[in-house]
């Protein structure tokens, strides 16, 4: 089961309908909202993008203007309110979220896929460099789900727990890797070392090069 093709992927888009469907709100209260409840770390919010996300869930009849405001000598606040399409649509979308596995592509496996251009030594400082950097984040957003935990409940911030979570993995995993490395363990470390010394890639990877790579 794969996941749908949306006329919005944004995941911002998903977001703000789901604070429309609490009540109808203006663009600068959703983004004070999701602030508020710690989701800029999971959502990427820019105050300018999110009026063009609202105008075009509107445009796909997926909000709606719900009232205008206006307060004395202040501009108008247009508030938007959640459509039964958009409705419809929020609770889809959020159930391939959480079922389907989709196929993300991390810019570390990315790189990752192309280690092998850096020279052994040099990636080793690079991924010792990653894992003092993931340590330190994993404290600071640690202290965060601390604070965030004294008065919300745990439902509402599974998804820092969840960070946490994989940050770990991934150090846990590049330190394995590391102690691979150092222990000569690695199979092709040989290969890598060579393709730096001599600048050819090593007659065995070119073998490599003529096979079918495996399907996922």
């Amino acid at each position: 089961m794969g996941a749908k093709r949306r006329k919005l992927s944004n995941p911002l888009a998903l977001a703000v309908m789901v604070l429309l469907s609490e009540r109808p709100m203006h663009p600068y209260e959703i983004a004070q909202t999701l602030r508020q409840r710690g989701k800029e770390n999971s959502v990427k919010i820019n105050f300018g993008s999110l009026y063009t996300v609202v105008q075009n869930l509107e445009k796909h009849g997926y909000v709606e203007v719900a009232a205008v405001q206006r307060k004395g000598n202040r501009p108008e606040r247009t508030l938007y309110g959640l459509t039964a399409a958009g409705h419809e649509e929020m609770l889809d979308w959020m159930a391939d979220l959480v079922a389907v596995p989709a196929r993300e592509y991390p810019l570390f496996e990315t790189a990752l896929s192309l280690i092998a251009v850096l020279p052994v030594e040099e990636v080793v400082e690079l991924l010792e460099e990653r894992v003092r950097q993931l340590d330190i984040q994993h404290a600071a957003i640690s202290a965060v789900l601390t604070q965030l935990g004294r008065t919300l409940p745990r439902l509402f911030v599974v998804e820092t727990e969840y960070q946490l979570h994989m940050m770990a993995a991934q150090a846990d995993w590049i330190r394995g890797f590391l102690r691979e490395i150092a222990d000569g363990s690695l199979t092709g470390l040989d290969g890598w070392r060579q393709l730096h010394a001599s600048g050819v890639m090593p007659a065995e990877w070119q073998e490599l090069e003529g096979e079918d790579p495996p399907k996922h």
